[in-house]
């Protein structure tokens, strides 16, 4: 029988007596109730049940709800018992992940650097001199350190980049309430989000993809996957950054466009100004609106309910501004979302440092609110403008660790996953994956909002769309994900048709045979859009594939294939293309009807030479 999720806990059990950080839990979870869980997990297992987290543990922001669990939102006096998960820790738990305990934070998820708690500040993974980042400080602690696979976090200003950022580790903010916010203390409840933190970008994105979807509908038209050339814009001036911290960004710009991506300078400053409106104007008072009774209720002598002064101080005065304030704030915000968003017309995405800075602890102790501040300069805009983001380890600057985001449009989460791909540095096995406790999670699969619950519908081509191919740009812009290669059962022929640029038709044919071929994933209004778009002599329809599957494919009309060069021999219409090249093209068979021109070199060529290098234009 499976001992995957057992050997997992008890690895993970003895790390955390290892690192003896007692500040980075609220709750750590019974040992026995931990083996019992993972003992039933490994039964599942076992039994055949296929469960994508199995083996992988978990730890949970004390401000989301485990079942039996006292959520505290890092403040005593405001505990509850819950009798049931959040739905984000269900779906987790039931996908096979075990629930390690519940973490640290700063107090409400007020807080982008991790001091603000009563159970102490969570120390950096590294440097315990410095802060952890925050709100979501124990969460990437534990991730960072090895402790956990996996780790859930809120995320309104940047609490779940931040951390990430800092501790070297992934942080996934997806489109606002595409992760139900069911069980989760709010703390500005139209902007927040839950996150997952993973040491890789595969291990998050198979988590996020559990994890997310039913709340929010994803639009038929959703992109799923970057172009093969995106174009990203990058901040053209640096506020906050030290001379080697913007020396470093701009490295790893350098290197994304050294990957093959268009990168461009914009400026931010209605960005920045968006950020600053967080703190400095009157949308604060959505902290009030979430726990403001209480914090007012809880304020008296000797603090009995553990209250953060920072943390009390910040709600207590949003409770004081007026409501017409409110509303010109957000009025004013809807102004630079619209000018944020012309700015990035015509780019994929936006590149920004994770975090400007890392402090220490005594320069927070000093600064606590100043410091908090200069924290969410690159953070704070995005979930006012209802983006997405992935943030990614990037290297070290003076020892510190040093994170870039990938910024997206609402919905573009699997765009900026593919982005953030590309700068994502390999990681080291942590000695726990080392040991062979628990095996990393593997190759990408889908996009995560796939499995998320956006519609996607399988297209399969065998010529001029396949990855490379001269039309294969047509599918990327329209937000196509390459699925990677197919063969179409023996039950098709293929023929050279006479157009520009060059492609293969595909037929029905008793005497067919298995032929080469790529499968691409649309949205379904992008399959639509192209659809529309198909020129003669070509049609789409079901074909078959050699694993028995259906899906869209290509085929074309009756006089077409009665007029193109039969090419069905070569099984591939990358190998007849190549032997053309090559000048080795074998003897084909005519078509049904063919006319007696000359061979496939004659038909093949011209076309090649007026059309491969084309525009990528239908003929």
């Amino acid at each position: 029988m499976s001992t995957l999720a057992t050997d997992r806990v008890r690895a993970a059990l003895a790390a955390v007596h290892a690192v003896d950080r007692p500040e980075i839990w609220v709750t750590l979870r019974a040992e026995e109730d931990l083996l019992a869980e993972a003992a039933d997990v490994d039964v599942r297992v076992s039994g055949g049940e296929e469960l994508p987290l199995a083996g992988l543990v978990l730890a949970v922001k004390n401000n989301v709800d485990v079942a039996g669990v006292p959520t505290t939102a890092a403040c005593p006096g405001f505990a509850y018992l819950p009798g049931q998960d959040a739905e984000a820790v269900r779906r987790l738990r039931a996908a096979g992940a075990v629930v390690l305990g519940a973490t640290n934070l700063d107090q409400f998820a007020t807080g982008l650097v991790g001091t603000r708690s009563p159970h102490g500040a969570v120390r950096d993974s590294r440097r315990p001199e410095y802060i952890s980042g925050g709100s979501s400080s124990g969460s990437a602690v534990a991730v960072a350190l090895g402790l956990a696979d996996i780790a859930i976090g809120t995320d309104t200003a940047g609490s779940g980049r931040i951390p990430a950022g800092l501790q070297g580790i992934v942080g996934i903010k997806p489109t606002l309430h595409v992760v139900p916010t069911d069980g989760v203390v709010p703390a500005c409840r139209s902007w927040d989000a839950v996150t997952i933190l993973a040491r890789d970008l595969v291990t998050a994105e198979r988590a996020m993809g559990v994890m997310a979807g039913g709340a929010r509908a994803w639009p038929s038209g959703v992109r799923l996957a970057a172009p093969a050339r995106p174009r990203v814009a990058y901040p053209s001036e640096l506020p906050e950054l030290s001379p080697a911290w913007a020396a470093e960004f701009d490295r790893q710009v350098a290197r994304l466009e050294a990957s093959g991506v268009e990168v461009r300078p914009v400026p931010i400053d209605v960005f920045l100004q968006a950020a600053r409106l967080l703190y400095d104007g009157a949308l604060v008072a959505e902290r009030y609106a979430a726990v403001g009774a209480f914090v007012d209720s809880a304020t008296g002598d000797g603090n009995p309910a553990g209250l953060d002064p920072t943390v009390a101080g910040i709600i207590g005065r949003a409770g004081a501004l007026p409501a017409h304030q409110y509303v010109t704030d957000t009025a004013r915000l809807a102004v630079l979302e619209r000018e944020a968003l012309a700015q990035l017309e015509g780019f994929d995405a936006l590149l920004v440092p994770t975090a400007p800075l890392h402090p220490l602890l005594a320069e927070v102790a000093a600064d606590p609110v100043g410091v908090n501040s200069r924290m969410g300069t690159y953070t704070n805009f995005c979930n006012l403008f209802d983006l997405c983001a992935v943030a990614v380890p990037a290297g070290e600057v003076d020892g510190a660790q040093f994170g870039v985001t990938v910024v997206g449009r609402t919905f573009d989460d699997a765009v900026v996953a593919d982005i953030a791909r590309r700068i994502e540095l390999a990681p080291a096995p942590p000695a726990l994956f080392a040991s062979g406790a628990v095996a990393p999670t593997g190759t990408a699969g889908q996009p995560w909002p796939l499995a998320a619950g956006a519609a996607g519908v399988p297209l399969v081509v065998v010529g001029a769309h396949r990855r490379g191919q001269v039309l294969a740009r047509e599918l990327e812009a329209l937000g196509g994900y390459w699925d990677g290669p197919v063969r179409l059962a023996a039950r098709y022929r293929m023929v050279a048709l006479d157009t520009e640029p060059p492609k293969p038709g595909v037929y029905r044919a008793d005497d067919g045979a298995e032929l080469v071929a790529e499968r691409w994933i649309l949205a379904e209004a992008a399959l639509g859009r192209f659809l529309a778009a198909l020129p003669e002599p070509m049609l789409l329809g079901s074909v078959r594939l050699t694993d028995g599957t259906t899906a869209v494919g290509f085929a074309c009309d009756a006089v077409a294939a009665a007029s193109g060069r039969d090419i069905t021999h070569y099984g591939d219409w990358l190998a007849a293309t190549a032997a053309v090249s090559a000048g080795s093209e074998s003897p084909e068979r005519k078509a049904p009807g063919e006319p007696a021109h000359g061979g496939l070199r004659d038909f093949l060529v011209t076309g090649l030479s007026r059309g491969l290098h084309a525009d990528t234009r239908r003929g």
